[in-house]
């Protein structure tokens, strides 16, 4: 191998395939669609009604409300906790634009704090340096997997009197001390994007909820405003979950314990291969990390990634720029504090393949390519 180029693998490694989770239920698949196409309830119905109670109970939360994508749920959970016009909710500066795009579609204002640098996550330090009077909640991402730390966020939440609402978009089935997430905050915003670890056929999410009232209003907001048949109390959307989806994510819900307890063993296998070579997350004893996502921080990290796709290798880099410089929110980037680890996460990290099925040998192929890469990179 010459300097800068690896060698081309003769089996591709996918960043992600959702065909090996999909084949082997095809059969499953085909019979929830046609039991659907059957009873004919395409918005709403009997499916979606039942997929409700299964995530609920997974989810270990009393209420569940399906609606139309991750970005809906978490702007419908804001708008059912109060959280409008006039108010601000911190967010962490790292973590996909959806989270922030969400507090702006509630007509508040997001206010980004820094993360930690070990796993991404928010930090509670940085987001009690931009507390202000205005300041009306905390939402707390479970990035890549990980569960945030909620006994600090509750009780930062608890002594200022604001409402949180979790992301867990990239976290069905992560505990927190034995708790799953979902079951912490005010609301709580899942996705059912097809590669998320329960992903839908198309788009979904659901919101989770322990309050039956903040239950009572997001369905009420996702189905425009609907209070009885005809009877439309105020502004709200068209975010409804679909049947046919409803039922994918049914015959997909059964396996997800599994297929999370696969994904342990693929970040398990990637971290004993790799060692200290490059900086994985840090790990905290009171979680559960259901790895959506197995990020690494690397110097170089666009040559590294160069590289890997030339040998075959795929990757994913989440997320760059950091929010607050994107475009939608770089407006008032004056006026915020330094937020050094988000930007830092930003332009280092990289997604390595994961997902369920991956084998020992592509694992192999990955961690080698990786350390060669990152080798090749620094002699460029």
């Amino acid at each position: 191998m010459s300097a800068g180029t690896l060698e081309t693998l003769a089996a591709p490694v996918p960043f992600m395939d959702l065909r090996r989770d999909h084949l082997p239920l095809a059969d499953e698949l085909r019979g929830a669609f046609e039991g659907v196409l059957e009873d004919g309830g395409f918005v709403l119905g009997g499916e979606v009604e039942a997929f409700e109670g299964e995530f609920a109970e997974f989810c270990e939360a009393e209420h569940c409300v399906g609606v139309g994508s991750g970005t809906a749920a978490l702007t419908l959970s804001l708008m059912a906790c109060g959280i409008g016009p006039g108010d601000e909710v911190i967010v962490p500066a790292h973590t996909f634009i959806a989270t922030a795009l969400a507090v702006r579609h509630a007509g508040a204002q997001p206010v980004f704090c820094d993360v930690s640098e070990g796993s991404g996550l928010l930090d509670v330090d940085s987001a009690a340096a931009v507390l202000s009077e205005r300041t009306a909640a905390i939402l707390p991402v479970h990035l890549y997997g990980q569960a945030c730390d909620m006994d600090a966020i509750g009780a930062f939440a608890e002594r200022h009197g604001l409402a949180v609402v979790e992301d867990a978009a990239q976290a069905h089935g992560a505990r927190w001390r034995g708790k799953r997430v979902g079951s912490f905050g005010d609301a709580a915003a899942f996705s059912f994007y097809p590669s998320k670890n329960l992903g839908a056929l198309g788009d979904g999410g659901a919101i989770c909820t322990n309050d039956d009232e903040v239950a009572k209003r997001a369905r009420r907001l996702g189905n425009l405003g609907q209070e009885t048949k005809g009877v439309h109390l105020e502004t709200g959307m068209n975010e409804r979950l679909d049947g046919i989806q409803a039922a994918m994510l049914r015959v997909k819900l059964r396996r997800l314990d599994g297929w999370n307890a696969a994904r342990r063993e693929v970040a398990a296998s990637y971290r004993e291969a790799l060692g200290g070579s490059c900086q994985m997350l840090a790990g905290d004893a009171r979680e559960e990390c259901v790895y959506h996502l197995f990020p690494v921080r690397v110097e170089n990290r666009d040559s590294v990634r160069a590289l890997l796709g030339d040998a075959g290798i795929g990757s994913g880099v989440h997320y760059w720029p950091a929010v607050h410089r994107q475009p939608p929110f770089a407006e008032d980037a004056t006026t915020r504090p330094p937020l050094p680890n988000a930007v830092r996460w930003s332009e280092e990290e990289l997604s390595l393949p994961m997902f369920a099925e991956l084998t020992g040998a592509e694992i192999s192929n990955v961690t080698r390519g990786l350390e060669e890469a990152m080798e090749a990179a620094e002699r460029e």
